[in-house]
Order: C-alpha cells, then sequence, then structure tokens
C-alpha cells in the first residue's frame, strides 16, 4: 500500500474468520507467497456465505463465481503467524457483490494486506447471473454492508 492509503484497521471491519498460516504457506523469500492471500479472502468469503447465507457448496442452487479481485500488501505474513481475515460489503449489485478485505497478522490492528473480491452470483445450473440475489444472501450480505467505512 502506497504511503497516501495508510492500512486500514481491523474496525474498519465487520466479520472476522481466523486462519493459521502452514509451513507450506511461506515461499523461498520466506514469507507468505501472493497467491496464499487470494486464497484466504476466498476461505473467509465462503465461511461467511455458509454460516450467514446457508450456502452449501454441494447443493446451493445460487453460488458466486469470482469475477474481479486485487490485493495491495503493506507487510509480510510468515509461518507460524496466525492471522485473521477481515471482511465487509462495499456494494451490493442486482447479482453481484463487492466484498472488501483485511489480513491482519497475529494481534496486529492495522492490515498487512487488503484487497477486493467481486461475486456475480449465478444459477447453478445455467451458470446465468440470477434476477436478484436470493432473500438468505442479501439479509446476510447487508447484515456486513459498510459503504463508507471511515464514516
Amino acid at each position: 500500500m502506497s504511503q497516501k492509503t495508510p492500512p486500514e484497521t481491523r474496525d474498519h471491519f465487520v466479520y472476522f474468520h481466523d486462519i493459521t498460516t502452514r509451513w507450506m504457506d511461506n515461499d523461498a523469500y520466506g514469507h507468505v507467497n501472493n497467491v496464499v492471500y487470494y486464497s484466504w479472502f476466498d476461505t473467509a468469503i465462503g465461511f461467511f456465505l455458509m454460516e450467514r447465507a446457508e450456502l452449501s457448496i454441494e447443493s446451493s442452487t445460487v453460488v458466486g463465481l469470482v469475477v474481479e479481485t486485487q490485493c495491495r500488501y503493506a507487510r509480510s505474513v510468515a509461518f507460524p503467524d496466525r492471522i485473521t481475515v477481515g471482511v465487509r460489503v462495499a456494494k451490493i449489485g442486482r447479482s453481484s457483490v463487492r466484498y472488501e478485505l483485511g489480513i491482519f497478522r497475529n494481534d496486529e490492528i492495522e492490515a498487512c494486506a487488503q484487497g477486493h473480491f467481486v461475486h456475480v452470483y449465478v444459477d447453478r445450473a445455467s451458470n446465468r447471473p440470477v434476477a436478484q440475489l436470493p432473500d438468505n444472501y442479501l439479509r446476510a450480505v447487508e447484515s456486513i454492508h459498510r459503504p463508507n467505512p471511515t464514516a
């Protein structure tokens, strides 16, 4: 993250999911490889949807497809750090949701990395966007909707 944009703090996020780093997450440079951060983002959102929207990976008729991702890194994370992924929803569309995420190392207040995921929710059978988010998904994402976290 540039110095113009300081890392956000835990209080800017609404939902949290803990993940323990693994030895295999470290790369040849001695820190967690960048691709692992995207896996953490995906995992946190998946758990959120299972807990709050009753997503069933095997049988839900509506599923989210990732259409856009981004991550900015401020400080390294390395095994055996504990991390917490903070999640909030920045935008809710007709069939899409923009999740914003922060990676927090151990008990640190400022994010080590921040990013976003955009899901387009589709009918599992047709793979086409839904006309609107089902009520259970809408209630879940509205519960962590925070379009302007600094307000």
